[in-house]
């Protein structure tokens, strides 16, 4: 059984966290996060360390344990260091370029996909490795981001083209068997 929720949160320099009933505020170098939790967890600052507690061991508040635990250390992370996704693109003219901070993609559609980036995340674009950086303090808006723009051309299984994260492996077929 995992424990995750029993382990303390380190603070690290420049990071303020600031608790009120059941919200807190984490404010650092980065930006600043705001969450609501669960009224049954409790969550203690001593000593320059975030500590989670469950009020019983039923099985809702042991997952709502680790959850929190996971949430408030997302929070300190993004704000002190932030989080970063890469994705790769591949295939013969799929592109990315950024405009401002939109970012366009041709993806072989009739048109450009046009993206505007959420508060605090920024793109990034290496054109000469056709991969695609976004970044920002809040871990689930990152990720949900990467995932919608892979979402818009998933890798295909034969010759592998579309948008993937960096390092994901792409299990490939075989084509036609009777092509000479």
């Amino acid at each position: 059984m995992s424990r995750i929720g029993y382990l303390p949160i380190p603070i690290p320099d420049g990071v303020k966290v600031t608790l009120s009933g059941y919200k807190a505020q984490v404010t650092g170098p980065k930006g600043e996060l705001e969450r609501t939790f669960h009224p049954d967890m409790r969550i203690v600052l001593t000593d320059g360390q975030l500590r989670v507690s469950r009020p019983s061991d039923q099985h809702h508040h042991r997952a709502l344990h680790g959850s929190t635990r996971a949430l408030l250390n997302n929070m300190v992370v993004g704000v002190s260091q932030g989080f970063e996704k890469v994705l790769e693109i591949v295939g013969v003219g799929y592109r990315a370029q950024l405009r401002g901070e939109n970012l366009i993609m041709n993806l072989g559609f009739s048109h450009p996909v046009v993206i505007e980036p959420p508060k605090d995340v920024t793109f990034g674009v290496e054109p000469r490795t056709k991969r695609v950086s976004i970044s920002g303090i809040d871990k689930e808006v990152v990720g949900q981001l990467a995932a919608d723009i892979r979402k818009l051309r998933p890798p295909e299984p034969y010759k592998g083209k579309g948008v993937r994260y960096l390092g994901e492996y792409v299990r490939r077929k075989a084509g036609k068997a009777g092509k000479v």
